[in-house]
């Protein structure tokens, strides 16, 4: 087992590792740029080193400052969060090179699925269900529109190396297919250098279904159920939960064997999520997440597992701790993202947080990094807060959350609590009748 581990991470989710690390004995490093000084994470971690500017190219994305500050601590491990270097395939090969431990998969996994077209077709030959779409990258309009003519309008074209939903637009028909095709291209270059685009099948009202899986990296893997991230904004998500309340118990089965038996024919190690379009009762894979999910405290409610913890255990090389046997589904859980933003627009709103209040009581667990007099830069991702909550089932899930929300105080900004608070009002959101597209169209009429 390793001594010491660094957190190549900032915010709520590095303290998350700090956390993990000190309940195995474990010693933590706390990397920050100078803007994160005083942050949470710094204060808790058993070390702390400044790595650069507030700038993330020049600190949290500074490969040669992560590595020596591993050389400067001696931590012989990296956790990586998610976002920032989380799925960068040439830090990881960096990392391994200077004799250190990346704690996540190897770096051939992160390439194979980083890229969307080699990711569907990877998935194809493991057996996971996959959109209909074109045979690859397509080079232009006249392919495009032989692509939409064989698999019928409407259609979606996605940046091969996107993410984020940069890079995707979809054409109802064949006149609106070449300005879709050019203005995704077009974003698909300016966001990831690549301006190589694919296509598919558009789905009419999908629900987003995300299978969470682990690998031992010798060829065993689990799923542990899936979480349903439906509610979502400009392809970002809003509201998390587990189990999905359209997903019976065979279809969860059947998905969760597929996906587990993916992950030990891939030999792949660590936390994963393959995630999905679901629609009348049926799977098609949209990508793959090499990664822990901001979302990922929905599944650890569920199943009583620590994803962290098992993930900083495989690393070191030692078994699952669990079968799939063991992984036994208890009750309902239901995360909310709060965002330092200022509605209705959504737009940043870094601040002074003059009062801060987390919710408490039974089944609550709120994962920040605030604290009174924290001044929230404006130089990173808006997210502030993860509020989660558990029940016996969804009816007690949702009440939980709706008087969790009720004791949380956060003053000195503008956040997104009161977003959801209004969407608790909502029968479709007690109902569970919603899609992909349900919360741009309540924003469009709620929050004009």
């Amino acid at each position: 087992m390793f001594e010491k581990i660094l957190i190549a991470n900032r915010g709520e989710i590095a303290l998350r590792v700090v956390r993990a690390c000190r309940e195995m004995g474990i010693k933590s490093v706390a990397v920050h740029s100078t803007a994160d000084a005083d942050a949470m994470h710094v204060r808790m971690a058993d070390e702390a080193i400044c790595i650069g500017p507030p700038s993330s190219g020049a600190s949290y994305l500074n490969f040669p400052a992560i590595i020596s500050a591993c050389e400067i601590t001696g931590a012989q491990a990296i956790h990586p969060g998610y976002g920032f270097l989380s799925e960068n395939a040439n830090f990881v090969q960096i990392v391994e090179d200077h004799g250190l431990t990346f704690i996540g998969p190897s770096a051939a996994h992160i390439r194979m699925m980083g890229d969307k077209i080699t990711a569907k077709d990877t998935a194809k030959a493991l057996g996971i269900p996959v959109v209909p779409g074109s045979e690859g990258g397509v080079p232009d309009l006249a392919a495009a529109k032989k692509a939409a003519d064989d698999m019928g309008y409407p259609v979606i074209i996605k940046a091969t190396a996107g993410g984020g939903g940069r890079g995707m637009k979809v054409a109802k028909d064949e006149k609106e297919l070449e300005t879709a095709f050019r203005t995704a291209r077009s974003e698909a270059k300016a966001a990831f250098g690549n301006d190589e685009v694919y296509m598919e099948k558009y789905l009419q009202k999908p629900r987003h279904i995300e299978i969470q899986v682990f690998g031992d990296g010798k060829g065993q893997g689990v799923h542990l159920g899936e979480r349903d991230c439906s509610l979502q904004r400009r392809h970002q998500k809003v509201f998390e939960e587990a189990p999905g309340p359209c997903i019976t118990p065979e279809e969860r089965a059947r998905i969760g064997k597929i996906c587990a038996d993916a992950i030990g024919k891939m030999g792949y190690s660590g936390a994963g999520t393959i995630e999905f379009l679901y629609e009348d009762g049926e799977f098609y894979f949209i990508e793959m997440n090499t990664r822990l999910q901001v979302e990922h405290p929905v599944t650890e409610g569920i199943f009583g597992v620590d994803l962290v913890r098992e993930q900083i255990r495989v690393a070191s090389g030692l078994p699952l701790s669990f079968t799939q046997d063991d992984l036994k589904i208890n009750g309902h859980a239901i995360e909310v993202r709060i965002n330092a933003e200022r509605l209705p627009n959504f737009s940043p709103c870094p601040g002074k947080i003059t009062q801060y209040h987390a919710p408490g009581g039974l089944g609550v667990r709120m994962d920040s990094a605030l604290y009174d007099g924290y001044s929230i830069p404006p130089y990173y991702d808006s997210l502030i807060g993860k509020l989660i909550v558990h029940g016996r089932d969804r009816t007690e899930a949702l009440a939980r959350l709706n008087r969790a929300l009720g004791e949380l105080i956060v003053d000195g900004v503008d956040t997104t609590i009161p977003l959801f608070h209004a969407l608790l009002q909502e029968p479709d959101i007690h109902s569970g009748n919603y899609n992909i597209h349900w919360l741009e169209k309540w924003l469009a009429s709620n929050l004009a």
